[in-house]
C-alpha cells in the first residue's frame, strides 16, 4: 500500500468522522432544546398543580377522616 494510498484512505476516515460529528452536535442541540422546554413545562405544571391544591391549614389529606365520620 502506498503512502498516497494511506493518507486517501485517512482523509476519507477524517472527512466520515467529522460529518458523523456534526450530526451528532446537531442532534445534541436539539435533544437540549426539547429538554428546556420540558423543564419549563414541568415548571408550569407543578404551580398549577400548588395553585390548585386546596389550603388545609397544614392538615395532611392522609391524617383527616372522610366526613362521614
Amino acid at each position: 500500500m502506498s503512502t498516497e494510498s494511506r493518507i486517501e484512505q485517512l482523509e476519507m476516515k477524517v472527512a466520515f468522522q467529522d460529518d458523523n460529528i456534526e450530526t451528532l452536535n446537531d442532534e445534541v442541540f436539539e435533544q437540549q432544546r426539547k429538554l428546556q422546554i420540558l423543564t419549563e413545562q414541568v415548571a408550569y405544571l407543578v404551580e398549577k398543580l400548588k395553585e390548585a391544591e386546596p389550603d388545609n391549614g397544614g392538615i395532611d389529606q392522609v391524617d383527616m377522616r372522610p366526613p362521614h365520620y
